[in-house]
């Protein structure tokens, strides 16, 4: 006698149970040492793991345990009441992403855990980043090296040629999304905002308006392109090479905020900060400037009033001798994304053959010290665990000889 649909529904119930009690939660399986940041998705937190992996080895060998950053994203909110609504569409495309690169250069995601209707994303964790080391810098009143400058430079395209190469426009890169490991390599993290571009299942623009933090945010993309390319991303470059350079941001603009009805508003401001450096574009050197959405109220600036390009003052009033260095940076602030840098040339620039040379540790030639990332006991803990006491900073120096081509493992998203 065939079973009740009572029946089907209560077994299928209580295999779920015991399916969901063999699972592994966060908590078992890590120690969360303190808080790290947010933003628009969720928190970030700095974790431990509880049980490392035994190495295979005849005598008695301790295993450090590894340290990972995990990502919980918040749960989706209809009106005021907080309601369960699925996974987020920017969660499943930074999960669907991250489990299919690898590279030396981009953030690992480890796993991905569903626990209590939340999504736990475990990275590898970095100890520092680009923007940590502008406020160090702008602290102890020092430029960045040019050796270290070089390589963080170099490892972050390096980085960018290979999300490109599988297809990835990143579309929010600025130094905040930009790790390094206290071994000195750069990591390319947060694809939050990141698309695939080859043959994408809808438009770039649908579902997300906007794109890139105000500053680092392209010349097209500020008159309303509706269809761009990874040149955008090589503009992100030049904008955080250049911060890197002047321990702050070189277009710094307030940015005008979207309306209630959800119109993107023209940045006026941005586009002005931008033409004071390097003057306002040219129709004759960007012919596609004329069918730009925000052109006609571009006209409204009245660019002409704007000098020409002032960047290789900028460039000679930071004291940095050569003009290699200044032509990658020139050219990654081309207007036309057409005649832009790709990553793919920038890596290989002259400025990168010239001494010093890039390193696989950009530390390797400096003896500054670096805090580590400050971790934070104040926030609300993830799981609501008492968080462990954790070190606050430590020195970051030598490393490896000199490397220039540094190897780059290619993977290909279907």
């Amino acid at each position: 006698m065939a079973s009740s649909p009572v029946t089907q529904v209560d077994q299928m119930a209580a295999w779920r149970a015991r399916k969901d009690a063999r699972r592994a939660t966060v908590q078992s399986k890590y120690t969360i040492l303190g808080f790290i940041s947010s933003g628009t998705y969720g928190r970030v937190y700095k974790a431990r793991e509880r049980d490392p992996p035994s190495k295979d080895s005849p005598f008695d060998v301790t295993v450090e345990p590894k340290l990972f950053a995990i990502k919980k994203f918040k749960p989706e909110k209809e009106g005021e009441v907080l309601t369960y609504t699925g996974i987020s569409q920017s969660a499943i495309r930074e999960i669907a992403l991250n489990r299919e690169i690898q590279h030396e250069n981009v953030v690992a995601l480890k796993e991905a855990i569903l626990e209590d209707k939340s999504i736990y994303m475990v990275f590898e964790y970095a100890e520092h980043d680009f923007l940590q080391l502008i406020h160090h810098h702008s602290q102890v009143r020092r430029s960045i090296g040019l050796a270290v400058l070089k390589s963080l430079i170099h490892q972050l395209l390096n980085g960018l040629v290979y999300l490109h190469s599988v297809h990835i426009l990143h579309r929010d890169l600025k130094p905040a999304n930009i790790l390094i490991t206290a071994s000195g390599v750069v990591k390319i993290g947060d694809l939050g905002l990141a698309r695939l571009i080859y043959q994408p299942l809808q438009p770039l623009v649908q579902g997300d308006k906007v794109v890139v933090t105000i500053w680092y945010r392209a010349p097209e993309l500020l008159l309303g392109a509706k269809h761009y390319n990874y040149a955008i991303d090589c503009w992100a470059v030049g904008c955080v090479f250049a911060e890197m350079i002047g321990l702050k941001p070189i277009f710094k603009g307030e940015e005008a905020k979207i309306d209630p009805k959800k119109n993107l508003p023209f940045q006026r401001e941005q586009l002005g900060k931008i033409f004071d450096v390097l003057g306002p574009p040219d129709e004759k050197k960007w012919p596609d400037l004329t069918i730009m959405p925000e052109y006609n109220t571009l006209q409204t600036m009245n660019p002409s009033r704007w000098k020409a390009s002032s960047l290789h003052r900028w460039w000679e009033n930071h004291k940095l001798k050569g003009e290699a260095g200044y032509n990658l940076l020139a050219t990654l602030f081309e207007y036309d994304p057409g005649k832009r840098l790709t990553a793919y040339q920038a890596l290989h620039h002259a400025w990168f053959n010239e001494e010093p040379l890039p390193n696989h540790n950009v530390f390797f030639s400096t003896r500054e010290t670096y805090p580590q990332r400050r971790i934070s006991d104040d926030a609300p803990s993830m799981l609501g665990a008492p968080t462990a006491s954790r070190p606050n900073s430590g020195t970051v120096h030598a490393g490896k000889p000199p490397i220039v081509n540094m190897p780059r493992k290619r993977q290909r998203i279907e």
